[in-house]
């Protein structure tokens, strides 16, 4: 007798500048996740993608109302979920996991590192900056990565001044790592060796349950479409087709 597949949905909530069509679908992600026969939850955060794209920075503050949303929607509010983020994705999926810990079973948190304890607001602020001045990008003094942010948010279907807003939104009291001990998932850490978030082990050591899969010559932006990321999260969710 054949074991029965595991159908726990998967949410997938992308990074800033991204959506779940741009991020998930068009990868092939999507597809693997439904060869393995697991039920997906795709999310458009605020200012991205389907959602609405307000330009005040105070709607911003909660991000992860459309998490639970789109599981309520797609799966029902009871629904224990397993659940991918990706940077801004992946800031906001422990976020919501803080706030309601037993909607979520596994966790793969892609994309994020150190900076979920410290907070670079000269690097925020040059992306805002390279963002609301594209039009003459020569004369920002920017640094390469802002000005990579402000290509994404130029992207068709963006609106710059919206991801901007999110840039500038409230910030909440950054987290400790004795906030994170709340976390009792299970947890995949997914960082590339070239990705600007690093190091990733204050984040690991934190966690309770977590390990780290390092993507060899990955850096921040690439992370989602990385064949050792997409084979490293399948596994850890125990979602690998066949």
């Amino acid at each position: 007798m054949s074991t029965p597949r595991d159908q726990t949905p998967v949410v997938l909530v992308h990074g800033w500048g991204g959506s779940f069509t741009e991020t998930w679908e068009r990868s092939g992600f999507t597809m693997l996740l439904a060869d393995a026969g697991r039920p997906v939850i795709g999310v458009d955060l605020l200012g991205h993608g389907t959602a609405p794209k307000p330009h005040d920075p105070t709607a911003y503050t909660d991000l992860g109302t459309r998490v639970f949303e789109a599981i309520d929607e797609q799966a029902g509010p009871d629904t224990v979920v397993d659940a991918i983020g990706f940077s801004l994705g992946a800031m906001t999926l422990i976020g919501a996991v803080l706030s309601r810990p037993t909607r979520f079973r596994r966790l793969v948190l892609a994309g994020v590192g150190n900076n979920v304890f410290e907070r670079d607001e000269s690097a925020a602020a040059a992306v805002v900056e390279a963002i609301e001045n594209q039009s003459n990008t020569s004369d920002v003094d920017a640094t390469n990565r802002a000005r990579l942010f402000a290509q994404y948010a130029n992207r068709s279907g963006n609106d710059p001044v919206a991801l901007a807003a999110i840039m500038k939104r409230p910030r909440h009291t950054l987290l400790t790592p004795a906030d994170l001990a709340a976390i009792t998932s299970p947890v995949l850490v997914a960082v590339g060796d070239r990705d600007f978030v690093l190091p990733a082990e204050p984040l690991v050591d934190a966690l309770p349950d977590a390990r780290l899969a390092t993507l060899r010559r990955t850096d921040h932006f690439a992370t989602p479409e990385s064949f050792e990321f997409i084979d490293a999260a399948l596994e850890f969710l125990d979602a690998v087709p066949g």
